[in-house]
């Protein structure tokens, strides 16, 4: 990934919180059957390895368990939210008309190396895991138990486990930083009033950063 330095973003804590926050990852592998890229939510370990582990289950049937070899170097992308930024929104087009529209978005590459587990119990706690997370925030949480346990003995059998220590971890935020505060400002002060608040509020974020 093309990162210039003013859209770097390096720091482990800040790209562990994007991965914990967007967990939904497209797992990009180079395998017997070449390119392949398969989409899943992943439960980042950050505090296992020097930069952490994700952990993740995909279903028997997905060749993707089958096609690489343990210790496969592989690639996660996690996605924290895009958008389209009109140069309208910049202060500073009005006046010189020098500017042109361009898109903006966070986004973390997780490079690691791969390791296929076909093991019940490792699977069963990467599901209580990720049910205990993603039900935390119902009324009432779903736990595996309210359903029959020969249903999710049948369903834990379709499934294979997939552990990933992570290697090297590459943030991008591209938040309009190359240019003046006010136009930052300006183009996340248009986002947030059409809806689209996520990279609306990164980037009056940037914008806080820049004016300091």
């Amino acid at each position: 990934m093309y990162v210039p330095a003013h859209f770097a973003e390096n720091r482990k804590d800040v790209l562990h919180d994007c991965i914990a926050q967007h967990p939904f990852g497209t797992l990009v592998t180079q395998g017997k059957s070449g390119l392949d890229a398969n989409h899943i939510p992943f439960e980042l370990a950050a505090a296992e390895g020097e930069l952490g582990v994700l952990r993740a289950h995909v279903a028997r049937a997905n060749p993707v368990w089958q096609d690489v070899a343990n210790d496969d170097e592989v690639l996660v992308i996690f996605r924290a939210g895009d958008a389209y930024i009109s140069p309208n929104w910049y202060p500073s087009k009005h006046e010189a008309h020098k500017q042109v529209p361009t898109w903006n978005y966070v986004v973390v590459h997780a490079h690691g190396r791969i390791k296929i587990l076909d093991d019940e119990r490792y699977v069963r706690g990467v599901i209580a895991r990720l049910t205990r997370t993603h039900e935390g925030t119902q009324p009432k949480p779903w736990k595996m138990a309210d359903a029959p346990k020969d249903y999710t003995d049948t369903l834990v059998k379709a499934i294979v486990g997939v552990e990933i220590e992570i290697t090297r971890l590459v943030g991008k935020s591209k938040l309009s930083q190359n240019k003046e505060e006010r136009d930052i400002r300006g183009a996340g002060e248009a986002l947030k009033s059409s809806g689209e608040s996520r990279i609306g509020d990164a980037m009056l974020a940037a914008a806080d950063e820049k004016a300091q």
